[in-house]
């Protein structure tokens, strides 16, 4: 039997890269009992839940914009002044879509600070498919609503612990396009929670613009075709590569523990497609590497899913 000593070195220095990471964890100011329970919370939330996103509709002829925003905004925490500010603002994004900057909440204190930055999408104008219309509308206004749920649950954490004067936090969250094309977009919703040490973690939305659908995973696929294991080979070779490349970099792909070996991607795993109609793949941080590589992403090359995808 051949000993791999460069597995067993590579092995190695994942380790004590995790335990560098643990101690400087360990050493960094305590969390709160609040905090600790919200980082558990988060990881958990993004390992089961279906990262489906979207945003409220907007139905506009020129003549008729300040009506349907005002309507499809009721359920924001804006007045109609703010949206009305924000309707001036409107950048056009792919064919249909268009964004409205609907939430910008800031504060600055010495122990608290929070920056959010959102934007609601909606629909530009009327599709001539009206089957498409009506889903794009469902879809957009389903996806709104989740993201004012996921923000009016940070911002009300914020401020009780704020008012409790538990300590020095930090909150981020943010909307971020990463795709703009006649067939799909995509938005990104960043997420950030701090005291001592932080948490970041991403969901990803995307509307595929041919049918109005909030896009999953196997409908990129032909039917029954196996889009999980090329996928997974992907990622723990690029993994692999990355760690040969840099020492700096470590992924639990070898680890001693094998629980925490990444194996595989399931259909609920976090992806989108770029403008380059790459499928890519998102893990938050902790998921798949130790907390200092942050949310990292692969992108998935066109050879490996050619023949299955549609």
């Amino acid at each position: 039997m051949i000993y791999d000593f460069t597995e067993r070195k590579q092995q190695n220095e994942c380790v004590v890269n995790r335990l560098s990471a643990y101690r400087e964890k360990y050493n960094a100011p305590r969390m709160s009992r609040w905090q600790v329970k919200k980082l558990r919370d988060g990881m958990e939330r993004e390992i089961k839940r279906q990262r489906r996103a979207g945003f409220v509709r907007r139905i506009s002829k020129v003549t008729a914009t300040a009506a349907a925003l005002a309507a499809a905004f009721l359920i924001l925490p804006n007045t109609s002044a703010s949206v009305a500010h924000a309707m001036e603002q409107i950048p056009l994004v792919g064919q249909w879509v268009q964004v409205v900057t609907f939430r910008d909440y800031q504060v600055e204190t010495e122990r608290n600070h929070a920056d959010i930055q959102l934007a609601a999408v909606g629909i530009e104008g009327t599709q001539d498919d009206g089957a498409v219309q009506e889903t794009l509308e469902k879809t957009t206004a389903r996806i709104n609503a989740e993201i004012q749920r996921i923000t009016d649950e940070l911002i009300s954490e914020f401020e009780k612990n704020m008012a409790d004067e538990m300590g020095y936090q930090d909150l981020i969250v943010k909307s971020e396009v990463l795709t703009r094309t006649e067939e799909y977009f995509t938005v990104k919703l960043l997420c950030y929670q701090g005291a001592g040490s932080g948490y970041q973690w991403n969901y990803y939305y995307t509307i595929d613009l041919r049918t109005g659908e909030q896009l999953k995973l196997q409908d990129l696929f032909s039917e029954g075709a196996d889009y999980i294991t090329p996928i997974s080979d992907s990622i723990k070779n690029q993994m692999q590569e990355q760690m040969d490349a840099d020492e700096n970099v470590c992924y639990w792909l070898h680890d001693e523990i094998e629980a925490l070996n990444f194996r595989s991607i399931t259909d609920e795993t976090s992806f989108y497609v770029n403008g380059d109609g790459n499928v890519v793949i998102g893990f938050n941080e902790g998921d798949v590497a130790p907390m200092y590589m942050g949310a990292v992403e692969f992108v998935i090359p066109d050879e490996v899913l050619g023949d299955i995808r549609k």
